[in-house]
């Protein structure tokens, strides 16, 4: 076991355990990255304005920079640090803050979910995108286009991609941003009006940002509601919980992003140890939510847990500006799946190949 492939180990969280009592903060010689483990780490981390979202000296990856999923990729606000990251998200931020919960739940509630092996993968990934499509101005038409397009993009986000889901990721990047050029133009959604009005950059950066906040939605909202059928699955007696409590567990103790890097831009101290410019850090997400320094009884899921905290969609300047809008949806989407009679007893699964994501892949055992 490794850090990174801990990600999608059955239970990677004894390991996690044991790198934080070898210090919390530690270089690991194989992966050739610091190692931030504890909560105490994390926070440094996280918060050391020399610890950058990207490599100076490679902002966009190589594989992608030529394309327009690269262009994309380096208008991100996720993917850049001082301005480049504050002005998308100062109009994008509060703006979802404004979603009504009751609109959320009706949109989620009028997509068809079945009870096989597909409907499950189509309400975890295609389903979030399409509400945000949705709530964007999308007609229900292209929202199930843009979903398609959004799977076609995030490829571009993990170094495990093929060269030819490289290729359909610089194509969808292409489609994708014809149809934001459309729906900026035309569309007048309340979601839309009020970015645009708290928006200060230029038409190409918000497009790509549009474009990221349907790429965030597809994976992270699809680790959410399959981490939650997982608990449920283990433990029948939480059914009769409230989504809202079991998601905001869930997202604590098996949280879908279990990882993310920083790089180091200028030698600094983080934590104790002086870091030299250029190093990478691997910042375990997961393990800090774990650490007993940060919540009691870590290693056990509770429902009413008092003072819950979590670096689960991070923390700071790039902490998730769509935290409430996932948590909404995944919440929404767990209970239709449980009301349409998704037989959970016979669910198994394996985890998505990924460097640092935790997303079930379900079937069902007999089948």
């Amino acid at each position: 076991m490794d850090p990174i492939i801990a990600a999608t180990h059955a239970d990677p969280y004894p390991y996690y355990a044991e790198l934080r009592a070898a210090g919390g903060f530690t270089f690991h010689p194989g992966l050739k990255l610091w190692v931030a483990s504890s909560a105490r780490a994390v926070c440094a981390v996280l918060a050391h304005a020399d610890c950058r979202v990207r490599p100076l000296q490679e902002p966009v990856p190589k594989a992608i920079a030529s394309g327009m999923a690269g262009k994309v990729f380096g208008q991100l606000m996720r993917m850049n640090d001082g301005e480049r990251q504050r002005c998308p998200r100062s109009a994008i931020e509060p703006s979802l803050e404004l979603i009504d919960e009751a609109q959320v739940r009706a949109l989620v509630a009028a997509r068809l979910i079945t009870v096989d092996a597909d409907g499950l993968y189509k309400a975890m990934f295609r389903g979030p995108v399409c509400v945000v499509a949705a709530l964007l101005g999308f007609t229900p038409a292209q929202g199930r286009v843009v979903s398609k397009l959004t799977a076609d993009f995030v490829a571009c986000l993990s170094p495990l991609s093929n060269d030819l889901q490289l290729s359909a990721a610089h194509a969808a990047a292409e489609q994708l941003r014809g149809y934001f050029i459309e729906l900026l133009a035309e569309a007048d959604s309340a979601l839309l009006a009020a970015i645009k009005q708290r928006f200060e950059g230029d038409e190409d950066t918000l497009i790509a940002n549009l474009i990221g906040l349907c790429s965030q939605t597809y994976e992270a909202s699809a680790g959410l509601i399959g981490n939650a059928l997982v608990a449920l699955r283990r433990q029948p007696e939480l059914r009769g919980a409230s989504r809202e409590a079991l998601l905001a567990e869930v997202q604590r103790f098996d949280p879908p992003v279990q990882n993310t890097r920083r790089f180091v831009a200028e030698a600094c101290e983080i934590d104790g140890v002086r870091v030299e410019a250029g190093d990478g850090i691997l910042v375990l997400l997961a393990s800090a939510s774990r650490d007993p320094a940060l919540n009691e009884q870590p290693d056990a899921f509770l429902l009413e847990r008092s003072n819950r905290r979590s670096f689960s969609f991070g923390s700071g300047r790039h902490q998730c500006p769509g935290q409430v809008l996932a948590m909404e949806i995944a919440g929404a989407t767990v209970r239709e799946i449980l009301d349409r009679g998704v037989n959970l007893e016979r669910l198994v699964w394996h985890y998505r190949p990924s460097l640092n994501g935790r997303i079930p892949m379900f079937s069902f055992g007999g089948d």
